[in-house]
């Protein structure tokens, strides 16, 4: 009541004592400093992989509430010894600095407690007078009431200067002595905590004499407060002074350049593993000495863990130079894709049950309108298990098993795959969506692989179920907890064993024909890689992965240039392999029998056995192979007794025929097959005198319908000769040409024919002696 009485009777004291105690509660501005603070990363253990230099200039690390205890000696020591006693302001300290300065009729002595200069620090700028003095005790004591010691101590160590620009203990650690703060010795947190006396006066490089009196002082003074003990005192006496600045460590700068976007002048803390981050640099830097020998000048490596979906190392490029954009992170940018989509449509198949693992696959000359899609090595095998046209990468069955799948189909497959430079609609890509027509980047590629990798390992690890969330992204940040979604009986894209027998295929990835860079690659590592070269010699891939790990590279030109040799096979794969030796080895996949069925595999031609199938085997297929059709490539022939002619009631007795299963391809097909197959044979001849029409079939090799043809010219100026080429199944028949319904000769056995036809537009026909017929259409031009 006393109290109330008081106000009461003095309201004016009153209001203006509220006001003061309302003004000094506000006083203290919040956040203290403002200042732009340097962009930081550290790797997963905390360590420093870079820092981007603050907006205004300085090396100002983000403030932090850790400071190493040798340094916290240092520093109350030499700056303020009753720190941790005084209320924000020392009377004695003032009392002799005033006495001082008066005596000298300068401001010689500041007095000044380490609140203060935090003050100070954050009212940059003010000039050192009485009054500023005054506002400075205000401040500091304000601080004291709303911190704690350790508290108003980081933000002096955060923000102290140490010389030139560089601000904070953190920062002036790294550029003075190359080390991280908590690894300093006594001299060298010694030699930092008398810096910010005098920045100005003192730096490492300059006034050696001056640094060394102060950091000695400093620590005589620590050895008789009993901080130190005599040799560590005479240890640290005996130390050098730091002679330049350090640079600041760029163990993985386009990460930083990344980070920097979302999160500058923030500390960040990465999924990074620094020292596979360093072998991964090393390796890049080897192998980038080697491929700009050829003029090659960028790449880029991206380690992910399947398990965790964290970045493991990020090589953004090469260290090649500003010419040739060393500073460009290639990571996540679109690039042509080559073959690396092409196990997307393999699993794709197999998942939509159009496909067997070892199916045969048509590859032979093939042309799409205008649209003519080669293999690498310019030949053809005529028929190839999907498998293995898979693992040699073959572009012909490719586009082929697209069209056959339905581009519109599997496009969509690729858009759930969230491909973020997929920007244009299926048509627009065409058929050569497959062979890198389209464009994605590492990081999304890699992602997608490590999704793969990862459904089968949940499916063998959690009772044959999956994860609605599988296709999730990646992260470098160490505070990110991979959410995989809820279990669930219900595939997220590709089923478990479509993803298996995908994975059992690039297993046993094999070179193109006429590569010489087999030596690269130990085959006793079980991975599940795949490469990829783009139109022209601009980019190449390769892709891998394990269990445990997905290693994603991309070689090439940042500017698009093409180069010859730039082959995913030969520059690509050998850095994946490198760095999967840095790798802890894994073991491979478990088979998913749950999704499997064994069932019974015609050998040659791979697909289901029918009852004309004699050549047989057990395999396990995915139960959505169960509706592929039986074997077509077999089919019963009737033959006489020395099993040269094929015969018929007609000519043979019914009890001299013998039934016997035949493997035979169509025409096109046989006809290159019988080059890489010697075994292969054509069905037999019917027996001269055996009656009945018997069915055939020719194909055109050479031209295709609706090719445009050019004709080149010698140099005398004679126009060179159109060879025609077919494929009959019964060879030994007359086939008789024409072109424009005018006759132009007859072949037999071997079915070409040489022309010269005028320019314009002609029909070919070709017609055997019974009767059956083909007929292509043309156009000639000059």
């Amino acid at each position: 009541m006393t109290l109330i009485n008081y106000i009461k009777k003095n309201k004016v004291k009153s209001a203006i004592a509220t006001l003061l105690l309302v003004s000094y509660y506000f006083c203290l501005p919040k956040p203290l400093f403002k200042d732009p603070t340097a962009t930081v990363i550290t790797s997963s253990n905390n360590e420093l992989l870079g820092a981007q230099i603050a907006k205004d200039g300085q090396w100002r690390f983000p403030h932090n509430d850790s400071i190493p205890d040798k340094f916290k000696t240092c520093i109350v020591q030499f700056e303020d010894e009753y720190f941790y006693k005084h209320p924000g302001f020392n009377p004695f300290s003032i009392f002799k600095a005033l006495k001082e300065n008066l005596k000298s009729g300068g401001i010689r002595r500041g007095g000044s407690t380490i609140t203060q200069q935090v003050i100070r620090l954050a009212r940059k700028g003010q000039k050192r007078t009485y009054f500023e003095k005054f506002i400075e005790i205000i401040l500091a004591t304000r601080l004291e009431l709303s911190a704690s010691k350790n508290k108003i101590l980081t933000h002096y160590v955060s923000n102290a200067p140490f010389g030139g620009n560089v601000v904070g203990l953190d920062a002036a650690s790294w550029r003075y002595f190359n080390r991280n703060s908590n690894n300093l010795s006594w001299a060298e947190s010694a030699t930092l905590a008398v810096l910010p006396n005098a920045p100005s006066l003192i730096y490492p490089g300059k006034n050696q004499e001056r640094l060394l009196i102060k950091r000695d002082r400093l620590l005589k003074k620590l050895l008789e407060s009993a901080k130190i003990d005599t040799l560590t005192y005479e240890l640290s006496v005996a130390e050098g002074l730091p002679q330049k600045p350090y640079r600041l460590p760029q163990t993985a700068p386009h990460l930083l350049q990344k980070v920097a976007l979302k999160q500058s002048g923030q500390r960040v803390q990465t999924t990074i593993d620094i020292k596979l981050q360093n072998h991964v640099n090393y390796i890049v830097k080897n192998h980038y000495n080697k491929l700009s020998q050829n003029e090659i000048y960028n790449a880029a490596v991206l380690v992910l863990d399947v398990k965790t979906r964290k970045v493991l190392a990020y090589v953004g490029n090469t260290p090649t130079d500003k010419a040739h954009q060393k500073d460009v992170d290639i990571i996540d940018k679109p690039r042509s894709t080559g073959s690396i989509l092409k196990p997307f449509l393999y699993a794709a198949m197999l998942d939509a049950g159009d496909l067997l693992p070892n199916t045969l696959v048509a590859d032979v000359p093939t042309q799409y309108g205008s649209y003519n899609p080669e293999n690498y090595n310019k030949t053809y095998d005529g028929a190839v298990p999907a498998s293995r046209a898979l693992s040699r990468s073959l572009n012909v069955p490719a586009v082929r098993m697209l069209q056959e799948f339905g581009l519109d189909r599997f496009y969509q497959y690729l858009k759930f795959l969230k491909l973020k430079d997929l920007k244009y609609n299926a048509n627009h890509y065409g058929l050569s969506l497959i062979l890198g027509g389209a464009e994605s980047n590492l990081w999304d590629l890699c992602k997608n692989y490590a999704a793969l990798s990862s459904t089968l390992n949940h499916f063998s690890e959690n009772s044959s179920t999956y994860f609605s969330n599988e296709f999730c992204e990646p992260s470098f940040l160490a505070s990110y907890k991979v959410n995989f979604g809820k279990k669930t009986t219900d595939k997220t894209l590709f089923d478990a064993a479509s993803t298996y027998l995908t994975y059992k295929s690039l297993k046993e990835v094999n070179r193109p024909e006429s590569d010489e860079s087999w030596e690269f690659f130990d085959g006793s590592k079980q991975i599940a890689w795949k490469t990829g070269t783009s139109f022209g010699f601009r980019d190449a891939w390769a892709i891998g992965s394990t269990k445990d790990y997905v290693v994603g590279v991309w070689v090439g030109n940042a500017d698009g240039e093409g180069r010859p040799g730039l082959v995913g096979v030969q520059t690509a794969a050998p850095i994946m392999f490198d760095v999967f030796e840095t790798l802890p080895n894994s073991n491979w996949f478990s088979e998913p029998f749950d999704e499997m069925k064994k069932v019974t595999i015609c050998k040659q031609s791979g697909h289901r056995a029918s009852q004309n199938c004699d050549d047989t085997e057990e395999k396990f297929i995915q139960l959505s192979g169960l509706k592929t059709k039986p074997c077509p490539y077999h089919v019963l022939i009737h033959l006489d007794k020395t099993e040269n002619f094929q015969v018929n009631s007609s000519c043979e007795d019914l009890s001299n025929i013998i039934h016997k299963s035949w493997f035979v391809l169509p025409p096109l097909m046989g006809y290159y097959y019988k080059t890489k197959n010697p075994f292969y044979k054509p069905l037999p001849k019917f027996k001269p005198d055996c009656l009945g029409k018997q069915a055939a079939s020719i194909e055109f090799i050479y031209p295709k319908e609706n090719n445009t043809i050019f004709l080149p010219k010698d140099f005398d100026g004679k126009t060179n000769e159109l060879i025609l080429k077919i494929a009959h199944s019964k060879p030994e028949r007359i086939v008789y040409w024409s072109i424009d319904e005018r006759f132009i000769g007859s072949t037999k056995n071997i079915h070409e024919m040489a022309i010269i036809p005028t320019v314009g537009k002609h029909i070919i026909t070709v017609m055997d002696e019974l009767g059956n017929e083909q007929k292509c259409s043309i156009t000639v031009s000059l």
